[in-house]
């Protein structure tokens, strides 16, 4: 059951993303809903399972409760990501902020945070790696989500060459924001463990399948070139590092916790 949920809630999130250039209108804000659920469950239920109830409650509590604060700011004050507004699309919202979108963060956060721990054993380069690797799935996020009118910013200039409606300083407050998130989170998985791989592959489908539906299917090949690119950079050491030999076993794992 360890092994086997992850993986399980993986294939369903790609069956369901799989389905999204096939839907429209209210069934495809259905499945953009379905798939952060899901996205969130995955990321949620494997750091429980592995790293034990403490440091999953420290997990949630930095992404998904940071992430829902820096929204609510964000919507009432225009910092750190400019003056935006969610539409009524996405579901109930509070504060002004829809309430899936702070799940979003804790999906590509823990996995991100993974990700850097495989690549590299430096803590200062793991905070560093982990924030570029959550920042930078924004580069495919925001364009994708502006394009289906799921939110607005109210003054979306400069942007990035070939990404229209997402004003570039959002990302640099999606970088920031992401640093302190990993900074955080680095306390609810200090070394790697040994069934982290459904993360890896949820990292890993998530830059592929950005990319292959950004540039093919959505008619977004800006945001799919950005994307690529900033993702990569997480991206490509991790996959480069699965085809090595496991991580060095003179770093202790983190064992699951107990209840």
């Amino acid at each position: 059951m360890r092994r086997r949920l992850p993986w399980a809630l993986l294939g369903g999130l790609v069956l369901v993303q799989v389905s999204y250039p096939l839907t429209g209108g209210g069934a495809r804000a259905a499945v953009t809903v379905a798939t952060v659920v899901l996205g969130y469950t995955a990321s949620v239920s494997h750091a429980l399972l592995t790293r034990g109830p403490r440091a999953t409650a420290r997990l949630v509590a930095v992404t998904t409760g940071g992430g829902f604060a820096v929204e609510a700011l964000g919507v009432a004050t225009g910092f750190p990501f400019g003056e935006y507004a969610y539409s009524t699309d996405l579901g109930p919202r509070l504060a002004g902020v829809s309430l899936v979108v702070p799940l979003a963060w804790t999906w590509m956060a823990w996995p991100a945070w993974l990700a850097a721990v495989r690549v590299t054993r430096s803590t200062p380069a793991r905070v560093v790696l982990a924030a570029v690797g959550l920042a930078a799935w924004d580069l495919f996020l925001d364009p994708q989500m502006v394009a289906e009118g799921y939110w607005t910013w109210a003054h979306p200039h400069p942007t990035l060459p070939g990404v229209p409606g997402v004003p570039a300083g959002n990302y640099l407050g999606w970088l920031a924001v992401a640093l302190v998130m990993a900074a955080l989170v680095r306390t609810a998985a200090a070394g790697p463990g040994p069934d982290d791989a459904p993360m890896y592959a949820l990292y890993l489908w998530t830059y592929a399948a950005s990319t292959l539906a950004h540039a093919v299917f959505l008619d977004l090949p800006g945001s799919a070139l950005w994307g690529m690119l900033g993702m990569g950079l997480l991206a490509a050491p991790l996959a480069l590092s699965l085809r090595q030999k496991p991580p060095s076993r003179q770093e202790p794992e983190l064992r699951r916790e107990p209840a």
